[in-house]
């Protein structure tokens, strides 16, 4: 929907950021009415936030986009650090990883979040939705049916529900009235900004450290001339920051890099960023609910900020869709918060613990701040309500709530299929292992056909080939749910790809769907 009122049953999304955009793709793409509005009256082209995880690039892959990501970005760029001017190490922290068949991408990607969100839009129109810039929504009212909304100019539009993804200061956040609670430290703040200079290479991000704890990063933007430019402000005579400016970047690369000759130009972007870390106490009041920077901030170390965002869209877009629908089961939309509050919470406790040892590591000739790499995110949600008990498959290989493993297949033909591909449909996907459970399969398929894909896998059987839907020719998708051979097992994943649950009990599946969806299943 581009113009025009969101109809009653639809969604109207404030920020157009990666959070907003993921959010407003995994409700079209579901068919739900959707409309998304942003104060900026066009696309920024800064970079932000400059990297996606690994398990970002799996949601991304199911939103669509993740070929177009990788032909953007980089997923290669060793670290360069030097001390006190002199260089100390080239290191490459990936240099090690594999992709497996259960994890297909192996390290993170480096990309300008302009790209990514410009990746997003051109999703987003393929869907027929645009982004209407200049647009800032100025007040709302929620009643027990939905949400009404005044735009710029004081246009009313009426809604099912509003999702605020409008960032750090969030007007919607504000209007809800909910805690933000967290500390601003005003003693520790950065200057960033994109900047060219020629004369420096562009094959590693260049690390310039000193004794005093101080130095500067310049960070080569995949797909431009310019490089992202941090380091720690200059300060005036009581200590206070000053104002970025290009002048003082070009001060501050002198006295850290000490390479003489280089002028910093064409700014495009100029920012002084302090360190914030806070989270609302609440993900959702009513109709009206929160997204990334809206919910949550923290420190920049590691880059979870556009992954966490993104995971929030894509944990929240299939259970909003199922609302907008009319199919939501009592209590669905409150998972959001239940799954996404504990994720925030640990992204801000990693995160502060990763700044302050980036600060530290600075201040050692030997290491960089490689060294502070994030563990990984999007393991999943084991604590969940949505997390049935297993009544079969290993435990101590996947649990209910875990994100679903990648593996190779072959499809009915023949042809190699990865269960990711499978799974790129935005129902729920159920497995059948083995041929006990193949007409238990295929009767839930039929039954709830608008709600649930399903596909009988079988094993090697020696010859290649086999009656499933799936082959698991090699046992990588065995192996990777813990499905002893030749033993049977009914998997189901959920629309964001986790696990909803393991059992040998058709029964189970339709117990399971009808108490989180309002959803009849066919006879």
């Amino acid at each position: 929907m581009t113009d025009g009122a969101v109809p009653s049953e639809g969604v109207l999304i404030v920020g157009a950021g990666p959070t907003g955009l993921t959010l407003a793709i995994e409700l079209a793409r579901r068919g739900a009415g959707v409309r998304i509005v942003d104060a900026a009256p066009a696309p920024h082209r800064e970079s932000r936030g400059k990297g996606l995880q690994p398990r970002t690039l799996e949601v991304l892959e199911d939103v669509g986009v993740t070929e177009r990501v990788l032909a953007t970005g980089t997923t290669r760029l060793p670290f360069r650090k030097y001390f006190d001017g002199a260089q100390v190490n080239d290191t490459d922290p990936f240099a090690d990883t594999r992709p497996t068949p259960a994890a297909p991408y192996e390290r993170g990607v480096l990309i300008g979040q302009w790209q990514v969100e410009e990746i997003l839009r051109e999703r987003l129109a393929e869907f027929g939705v645009r982004v209407e810039g200049g647009t800032e929504v100025t007040g709302f009212e929620q009643d027990e049916d939905g949400v009404t909304a005044v735009l710029t100019g004081g246009e009313h539009i009426r809604a099912g529900h509003l999702v605020g993804c409008d960032g750090g200061r969030s007007r919607v956040r504000k209007a809800m009235g909910v805690r933000f609670d967290g500390t601003t430290d005003e003693t520790q703040s950065m200057v960033v900004g994109d900047v060219e200079a020629e004369g420096i290479s562009r094959d590693v991000w260049h690390q310039w450290f000193a004794s005093d704890g101080s130095g500067v990063m310049l960070c080569p933007m995949p797909g431009t001339n310019s490089f992202q430019f941090q380091a720690g402000p200059e300060l005036d005579a009581g200590g206070a920051p000053l104002p970025p400016s290009l002048e003082g970047f070009q001060r501050i690369f002198d006295r850290y890099a000490q390479v003489p000759g280089i002028t910093l130009t064409d700014p495009t972007w100029l920012s002084l960023w302090r360190v914030n870390v806070r989270m609302v106490d609440r993900m959702r009041v009513g109709r009206v609910l929160l997204a990334g920077d809206a919910a949550h901030i923290h420190p920049i170390a590691g880059g979870l900020g556009m992954n966490t965002g993104i995971q929030d869209a894509y944990n929240l877009g299939w259970k909003l869709a199922l609302a907008t629908a009319g199919q939501a089961g009592p209590g669905l939309l409150d998972t959001y918060e239940e799954e996404r509050l504990p994720v925030a919470a640990w992204t801000l406790g990693i995160t502060s613990d990763l700044y302050a040892r980036v600060r530290e590591a600075v201040k050692e000739p030997g290491t960089g701040v490689e060294a502070a790499a994030p563990p990984p995110m999007g393991t999943g949600y084991r604590w969940s309500s949505l997390a049935a008990p297993a009544t079969t498959g290993d435990p101590a290989v996947l649990r209910p709530g875990d994100r679903a493993p990648d593996a190779p297949c072959l499809d009915a033909s023949g042809n190699p299929v990865r269960l990711f591909q499978v799974y790129a449909d935005p129902r729920f996907t159920l497995l059948g292992f083995g041929t006990e459970v193949a007409d238990a399969v295929g009767k839930l398929a039929v039954g709830h056909e608008d709600l649930l894909q399903a596909f009988t896998v079988d094993g090697d059987d020696g010859n290649g080939d086999g009656d499933g839907d799936l082959h698991d020719h090699e046992g990588h998708a065995r192996h990777a749910y813990g499905v002893e051979t030749s033993a049977p097992a009914l998997v189901l994943i959920r629309p964001d790809n986790h696990i909803a649950l393991f059992t040998r009990d058709p029964a189970d599946v339709t117990n399971y769907l009808s108490q989180i969806t309002t959803f009849t299943p066919k006879e």
